[in-house]
């Protein structure tokens, strides 16, 4: 969530920012609506002076000779009047303070310094590649097909035990896809010094408003019918950056906020209808390795940058050609101030998709959950900075390894790093 004290300071810098993100924000509106809170907060005060200052006669009264009763029962029409006048402004000031929250609410953040405008991913701009995709001298097969012929993925089953968009995993393709969740924790744990979470795959409402998530995108989230405060998880950035709801952490605190957690995720995609319906690349359910990090703002740009080289340790580990782009303002999540995607080669598509997305949050975040960290220069608690990105998705570096390590007889090759996870074996073959 914005800042109040930042739009109201310069709302019309705001409205051009949100312009630039494809959000209308009228500024003369918020202005309206803020001063009426403003006057309804002064007609509040006015009034409870003006309360206190008609008990204080009661004293006043009894002190001239009055008896207690009859002073109160002189004043008590007077101070009913009053107490009426004086609900009435609370509730007008809360009524505004509500319609201002339920605005910031609605604002994505604010694009940082360097994002390039644009309002879809063809203005993302490409920043880097790695690796050569490979040229094969026979007829390439996509995930689905190479799947059949492993005998290892199977949409009718799941098809028929659910709906569409869920798959069922099998044999040798269910030990590799646990093999890469092992491999992507191995990594970001030892390596890169995250310290591992497992958390609930179910949140109440609370906890998805605080990263973004409500008011704004319910229609792509799972609501469980019997309790309506309940949602499964959209990805566990959710639950682990609610880690820090209503803290304080000690500076000395800070270089532990480093988390790595696997979980599955459960999205309706509801603004998908019609893409990617073939395959594993958009399900409703699907696992990530999910990294998460908090710093005080001067380390968040660093930490960004390390953040995504960290998924790109796992890529490049894999032998995985892939790009980095940064996205553009209109692309960008709406919680994001600066997102880096790192794109993996998928041959049978001749396109670079998707498989991890890397993004700063600044404070947006941490105000909606009140996380903070107290500045041992100031002594004061200040707000952190949020940061998070997929380390990898679980199903689409399957379906990146079966597509560039397939074999002209439909076998698999296994890149190295996996094959210790997987018992020593170097090949799928075609059941």
């Amino acid at each position: 969530m914005l800042s109040l004290k930042l739009v109201r300071k310069d709302p019309e810098a705001v409205a051009l920012q949100m312009a630039r993100r494809g959000a209308a924000f009228d500024a003369p509106a918020f202005q309206a609506l803020d001063a009426c809170r403003k006057q309804a907060d002064i007609s509040s005060q006015s009034l409870q002076a003006e309360r206190n200052a008609v008990s204080r006669k009661i004293g006043k009264l009894v002190r001239e000779g009055m008896d207690a009763e009859t002073a109160r029962l002189s004043v008590q029409p007077a101070l009913e009047q009053i107490s009426m006048k004086l609900d009435q402004a609370a509730g007008e000031s809360r009524k505004f303070q509500q319609q201002l929250e339920d605005l910031l609410m609605s604002l994505p953040n604010i694009p940082a310094e360097g994002v390039p405008d644009g309002r879809d991913e063809r203005d993302n701009r490409e920043l880097s590649r790695w690796g050569e995709p490979a040229n094969f001298d026979f007829p390439v097969l996509d995930h689905v097909e190479l799947g059949e012929k492993l005998g290892g993925i199977d949409f009718d089953a799941a098809t028929r035990m659910t709906g569409a968009r869920f798959v069922v995993l099998s044999g040798a393709v269910a030990r590799l896809h646990r093999a890469l969740i092992q491999f992507m924790l191995d990594i970001h744990i030892s390596r890169h010094g995250y310290q591992e979470l497992n958390v609930p795959y179910i949140v109440n409402a609370d906890s998805l408003r605080g990263v973004g998530q409500l008011p704004k995108f319910e229609d792509d989230l799972f609501k469980l019918r019997h309790h309506q405060d309940f949602y499964l998880i959209p990805t566990a950035e959710v639950p682990v950056t609610n880690m820090l709801r209503g803290r304080i952490v000690e500076q000395e605190e800070l270089e532990g906020l480093r988390y790595v957690c696997h979980s599955p995720c459960f999205r309706s995609e509801a603004g998908s209808y019609g893409k990617d319906t073939r395959g594993m690349i958009r399900l409703h359910q699907f696992e990530k390795v999910e990294l998460v990090r908090m710093t005080p703002p001067q380390l968040a740009e660093q930490a960004l940058e390390e953040l995504t080289a960290h998924a790109e340790t796992i890529l490049q580990m894999l032998e995985l050609p892939y790009r980095k782009v940064i996205l553009c303002t209109g692309y960008m999540g709406f919680s994001a101030c600066k997102t880096f995607d790192l794109e993996v080669w998928l041959p049978a598509q001749n396109t670079y998709r998707e498989i991890s997305s890397c993004s700063h949050f600044s404070d947006y975040q941490a105000r909606r959950i009140k996380a903070r960290w107290r500045n041992s220069e100031t002594g004061k608690p200040e707000l952190l900075h949020t940061l998070n990105g997929s380390g990898l998705a679980v199903g689409r570096t399957l379906v990146a390894i079966l597509e560039n390590f397939q074999c002209a007889d439909g076998s698999v090759d296994l890149p190295a790093v996996l094959q210790p996870y997987l018992g020593g074996m170097t090949r799928l073959g075609p059941g």
